[in-house]
């Protein structure tokens, strides 16, 4: 479980996963983007793994994708037809998307904990977890519009289902930093606080909580709640029938019960 460019560490079934390039403020290079991909593909498939943290070592969170990466866009010039060039386009820039929709669709939920910058592509990254946490100096910002880009790796798809319509609007339209406390007003996180250490201190705690629920209960969770967030109430409830259908003779049910009773912590399988 070594990576160039991410460090990883299982303690008590809590998986934590932090961008280590803390020299660059933990931009993300070709590299950063294959590791990333690889690490919650593979944590999905953990049964060690019940819970993820997402962090940055050093100063920064993440401040987005790495430059050396956006001047690769000149590489097409190679293509002499200009429907191959746009082809391969799409292709690198739906890898990009699947690396970041990879958070998304691990089972495990991932919780970000978010120090200083969070710009351009760390957007796109904590938009892709399941709760956000961030520190009173952590600033947000969607920095492709001062860059003569659209955001196009999933902010502008996510955002809008994590706060109001408007706000992700003036975000996007205006590039404007939003720091902790009012990222916190507008719910972008769940929580903000003084320092990383505190914030730490307390995303660690309810990580390993989570980690001691049923995996099936949260992994099932996880899977509906988003089920829910891109379909009607009525389609949600269908669904919900047929999942239960499926899963609830779990012996995850027995153990919740025979613990209760016994005065004592579950212990569950992966």
């Amino acid at each position: 479980m070594s990576y160039e460019t991410f460090n990883l560490e299982i303690i008590n079934h809590v998986a934590h996963v932090a961008i280590n390039r803390p020299t660059k403020a933990n931009s993300l290079n070709k590299q950063a983007w294959a590791d990333m991909k690889t690490i919650f593909e593979a944590a999905d498939k953990n049964p060690e793994i019940r819970c993820i943290i997402l962090s940055g070592e050093g100063k920064h969170f993440c401040a987005g994708i790495d430059l050396s990466m956006l001047m690769d866009i000149t590489g097409l010039d190679k293509f002499k037809c200009e429907a191959r060039k746009r082809e391969k386009f799409i292709e690198d820039l739906a890898y990009l998307q699947d690396c970041i929709t990879a958070i998304e669709k691990c089972r495990k939920p991932v919780i970000a904990a978010i120090q200083k910058a969070c710009v351009g592509g760390g957007v796109d990254v904590v938009t892709a977890c399941d709760m956000r946490y961030a520190t009173e100096d952590a600033y947000f910002c969607v920095k492709e519009v001062d860059m003569g880009l659209v955001a196009d790796v999933g902010t502008m798809q996510r955002l809008p289902k994590i706060i109001s319509y408007g706000m992700a609007c003036e975000m996007a339209y205006t590039g404007r930093n939003v720091y902790g406390q009012e990222a916190e007003k507008i719910g972008l996180v769940n929580r903000c606080y003084a320092d990383k250490e505190a914030m730490m201190e307390d995303v660690i705690k309810m990580a390993e909580n989570i980690a001691g629920k049923s995996p099936v209960v949260i992994r099932g969770s996880k899977q509906i709640l988003q089920y829910t967030r891109d379909h009607s109430v009525e389609e949600s409830l269908k669904h919900m029938r047929v999942w239960n259908a499926a899963m609830i003779f779990s012996t995850d049910i027995q153990e919740a019960f025979a613990s209760t009773m016994q005065k004592r912590k579950p212990v569950y399988e992966g």
